[in-house]
């Protein structure tokens, strides 16, 4: 047996089976009994080495155990620590940590952890994974083990020493031309999701701003007073905009202060808005005690708001039906917006202005609900690029 000193307690290493077993003395607890920290290992170097590590910890006020992993920590946080998310984002990043962080690095000890660990890690992953997924598994690693670091289950954070390298290319975001447009509105005339594009298209709107509009921020232009919400007002006018003032996203709200933002809506989009909704008050009598009242523009069949995946999906065999590839996604819309304003000659500053984007002149007054010239704009020329289709037709 051999006595050992590591700081102020004292141990003793003796053989153990075989290998040998290390006790540090920790004093007496309030119970009056003798607390030991024990570790194994089949060297007596091993033992001492594992001891000071234990000792460090205990006087760091790391308490986790010696074989807790990176996946029980993932785990971990996956469970307590997103209180405050939608279920939704806890499902993907759920998906994502089965996926690519628990199988490849899961069980590698925490404590034991290192850069280098999480270095080869990531490396792994930029030959099959975009650079934006790559930085959202790694920072599912780095909350994990920070959310682990808050409750002293290890005493620093390595997977934020390293910077995660870039992964293979994306697809870059397509636009449709006006000729491939007009091809889309048309095989979308049919269909349920057939104001959810047209909006989409012609306004710029992003498509988590489409599924959270609410019937009562259409509004109609009413002589004398003003906007007024269709709700109240119904649809008898001629000029309509919609107040775009949410979003599908944790807290409902734009992906910006600056997103928020009042558009005139082109005349297409208020006679597709007003189909749409005699559409759904068909809808809601059939559901009948199934429909549940949600207020959306674009619901499903029972009034629920529409998921982005359904709407993905629809919108994809929409764009089949039109003679274009598989792989259209909604917020290409947004593109083609861009893309055709554009091309028809629209300042950027004001398709900047339209789409809501950060820094614009006219979207720092976010509860503007008196439209401005370039808020007009867009509806003008969109009824002029796509009010000429309908005259040569």
């Amino acid at each position: 047996m051999s006595k050992i000193m590591i700081g102020k307690y004292e141990g003793t290493i003796y053989p153990e089976g075989n290998g040998f077993t290390g006790a540090v003395s920790l004093g007496f607890g309030a119970d009056g009994r003798r607390q030991r920290l024990k570790r194994k290992g089949k060297t007596k170097t091993d033992v001492k080495d594992k001891l000071i590590e234990a000792v460090k910890d205990l006087e760091l006020g790391i308490k986790s155990p010696e074989r807790y992993t990176v996946g029980e920590a993932v785990t971990d946080w996956l469970t307590s620590g997103l209180k405050d998310q939608s279920e939704r984002t806890v499902d993907t990043l759920r998906r994502l940590a089965e996926k690519h962080v628990i199988p490849k690095i899961g069980k590698a000890k925490l404590k034991t952890l290192r850069a280098d660990d999480v270095d080869k890690w990531l490396e792994g992953l930029k030959a099959v994974l975009s650079t934006s997924t790559i930085h959202r598994v790694h920072s599912i690693l780095k909350r994990a083990i920070r959310h682990a670091e808050a409750r002293d289950m290890v005493g620093r954070n390595v997977a934020e020493l390293v910077t995660a390298p870039k992964g293979k290319t994306g697809r870059p975001s397509k636009a449709l031309t006006f000729a491939q447009a007009t091809a889309v509105l048309e095989a979308a005339e049919s269909s349920g999701l057939h104001a959810y594009i047209v909006l989409s298209l012609m306004t710029g709107v992003r498509t988590e701003e489409a599924r959270a509009l609410q019937w009562d921020h259409v509004v109609a232009w009413v002589p004398g007073e003003g906007w007024q919400p269709v709700t109240k007002v119904g649809f008898d006018h001629q000029r309509f905009a919609i107040y775009v003032w949410r979003a599908d996203r944790v807290g409902g709200d734009t992906k910006t202060p600056t997103s928020r933002r009042t558009l005139e809506v082109p005349a297409q989009v208020g006679a597709a808005l007003r189909r749409h909704h005699a559409r759904q008050a068909k809808q809601k009598l059939r559901a009948g005690k199934a429909w549940q009242e949600h207020g959306v523009v674009f619901s499903t069949r029972t009034g629920t708001p529409k998921d982005a995946a359904n709407v993905r999906k629809s919108f994809q065999r929409i764009t089949a039906s039109a003679g274009l590839d598989g792989t259209w996604t909604p917020r290409e819309l947004r593109h083609s917006f861009v893309s055709i304003m554009s091309a028809y000659g629209v300042r950027i500053e004001t398709i900047a202005d339209l789409v809501g984007h950060a820094g614009t002149r006219v979207t720092e007054s976010v509860y503007r609900l008196q439209l401005s010239p370039e808020i007009t704009q867009g509806a003008e020329a969109m009824n002029e690029i796509f009010g000429s289709r309908e005259k040569s037709a």
